[in-house]
């Protein structure tokens, strides 16, 4: 029994270890190329610290063992070799239930997006009849595309309202009230059988951007988006930030009036009761119709129509009012505003910027750029793909790949 016990202990990787060493390089070398989607050998080594000896030893093994893949490219005029992860290696799906629907996505580990598709969502509809929908589009598009329901890794979820952090449970939310208290992760991953990752819109919306779309090379940005609520994803030194409960960002209840309308949360004149959608639209219908919707809004605007275009500034204003704190208060070098009214251009980004410029301290003003979000409508879905790509563990992955990984003395 000893001579066993003996065995064991000296087969067990130790802190410290040539092998837990290398077991650790394979991990950041991993990770930096799970996070990036592709990346040089060269800046493998930039980001990881590693040397380039030991990068190309790492970047070997790895594709021997099927983890990773290697192609021909150029960087600075000269010939590298471009790593990203094998498509073979594991495949991921994004979720997004908005207010009125249900959009997925289905990616692999290279940051390629392999399907997509979008339904409209009855905002009434039960927290089953939901997920029960997710679940049937996510299995239609497994077999549209012919991907084996085993290399399905883990799932991004993303939902409109703050989940707290601890149990993981959906806060108060006007936007899908009969969800309230549920735990969607438990709730989805029940249904497919595979780790879910869960998190608000604003913040998937924050992580698209950064990873395929207007956010990319940026380390700290404020993603705005204004819909039937109003809130924002924050990036800072390229991490999520959720603060400790899980509500941070939530900038639509910013007091802007305290004799201003009362707001949902049960204050007056927050930032939200001058720009969502529920705010806005009832002071265009009365001339604009009672089907009015912040998508013709903007179109109308973007026509040349006087009071949709004046509505749309105001918005604008009031929305750069919130983004002055913001900088003052978080420095962030890039603000991308996303959701529909997006698509309004300057007549939204241009009175944004003014208010900046008037009430955000001037230093944290000249270094802001305020842009468009370049995803659209998928944003949110797409961050639920980088959500995975960003929570899931590089062990779990490298056991798949390389399960008989040894020691290479680097």
């Amino acid at each position: 029994m000893l001579e066993n016990m003996a065995g064991v202990g000296e087969s067990m990787e130790t802190p410290g270890s040539q092998t837990s060493l290398h077991r650790a390089n394979l991990e950041r070398v991993v990770r930096a190329v799970r996070m990036a989607g592709s990346l040089t050998q060269a800046e493998i080594a930039r980001s990881t610290g590693l040397s380039a000896a030991t990068v190309s030893n790492i970047v070997r093994e790895l594709k021997e063992g099927g983890t990773v893949e290697v192609t021909p490219t150029s960087a600075g005029g000269r010939r590298a070799r471009s790593v990203s992860l094998s498509g073979d290696a594991g495949i991921v799906i994004g979720v997004d239930f908005g207010h009125t629907h249900l959009r997925v996505a289905i990616g692999n580990l290279a940051h390629q997006v392999l399907a997509e598709e979008s339904e409209p969502l009855d905002v009434d509809a039960s927290s089953a009849q939901g997920f029960g929908r997710a679940e049937q589009l996510v299995n239609r598009l497994i077999e549209t595309t012919g991907i084996a329901p085993g290399k399905v890794i883990g799932v991004g979820l993303g939902v409109p309202g703050p989940i707290d952090v601890e149990s993981g449970t959906l806060g108060s939310t006007s936007i899908l009230p009969g969800w309230t208290g549920i735990n969607p992760g438990q709730e989805l991953a029940g249904r497919l059988g595979v780790p879910v990752y869960v998190d608000n819109d604003a913040n998937l919306g924050a992580l698209g951007e950064l990873v395929w779309g207007a956010g990319r090379g940026v380390r700290d940005l404020a993603y705005i988006k204004v819909a039937s609520g109003v809130g924002a994803g924050l990036v800072i030194d390229g991490h999520i930030y959720r603060g400790p409960g899980g509500t941070a960002g939530e900038i639509g209840h910013i007091t802007l009036d305290e004799s201003g309308p009362v707001c949902r949360c049960g204050n007056r004149g927050c930032l939200e009761t001058f720009t969502a959608a529920r705010y806005v639209l009832p002071l265009l219908r009365p001339s604009h119709g009672p089907d009015l919707t912040m998508d013709r809004v903007v179109q109308l605007a973007r026509e040349g129509d006087p009071g949709c275009r004046r509505v749309i500034g105001d918005v604008g204003r009031y929305i750069g009012s919130g983004v002055a704190n913001l900088c003052n208060l978080l420095n962030p070098s890039r603000v991308v505003l996303g959701g529909s009214l997006a698509e309004a251009g300057e007549l939204v980004l241009a009175p944004i910027r003014d208010s900046v410029s008037r009430y955000a301290i001037p230093s944290a003003a000249r270094q802001l750029s305020v842009l468009p979000g370049a995803l659209g409508g998928r944003a949110e879905v797409l961050g639920a793909l980088a959500l995975v790509l960003s929570e899931m563990g590089d062990s779990t992955l490298l056991e798949s790949t390389l399960p008989t990984a040894s020691p290479v003395f680097t």
